[in-house]
C-alpha cells in the first residue's frame, strides 16, 4: 500500500479531482504517473477547508461513490471529527460512521488497514468540544 498527494484523479473529459490523500496499490504508485483512474483509487482523503465543504460532504461524495472508490474519509477540524465512507452507490457512499476527534478511527480498505490516532489532529479554535 502507497500514498500519493496532490495526483490528478481524472473522471470523465469534464472533471478530474485532486483528493487531499489517495491511497492506491504500491504497484500502481510505482509507475509515478501525475494521474490516476479512479479504479485503482481504494481511499480518498479530504481535509475540510472552509471554501470546501459543499465539494467535501455532497459533490465528492456522490462523486468518488459513482466511480467506485471503495473508501471515502473527511477530516474536519471545523467540526472536530472525521467521516468514514464506504459501500459506494449511485447517489453516495451508503455506509457512513462519524468519529469525534480524540480516538482512533480505523477504515479497512482491500490493500490494507489505516487507523487514524485522531486526538492529536487540528482543531479550529471556534469549535465548542463537549
Amino acid at each position: 500500500m502507497n500514498r500519493e498527494a496532490d495526483v490528478a484523479v481524472p473522471f470523465d473529459g469534464d472533471n478530474e479531482f485532486c483528493p487531499d490523500l489517495a491511497l492506491a496499490p504500491a504497484v500502481e504508485v510505482a509507475r509515478n504517473l501525475s494521474a490516476y483512474s479512479p479504479d485503482l483509487i481504494e481511499l480518498a482523503v479530504e481535509v475540510v477547508s472552509p471554501g470546501s465543504v459543499r465539494n467535501d460532504y455532497e459533490v465528492k461524495d456522490r462523486a468518488y461513490a459513482r466511480r467506485g472508490i471503495p473508501h471515502y474519509l473527511i477530516l474536519d477540524p471545523y467540526r472536530a471529527h472525521c467521516v468514514t465512507l464506504w459501500n459506494p452507490g449511485p447517489d453516495g457512499y451508503r455506509g457512513r460512521d462519524t468519529i469525534p476527534y480524540g480516538g482512533e478511527g480505523t477504515v479497512e480498505t482491500g490493500i490494507g488497514k489505516l487507523v487514524i490516532d485522531t486526538s492529536g489532529l487540528p482543531v479550529d479554535p471556534s469549535v465548542v468540544r463537549p
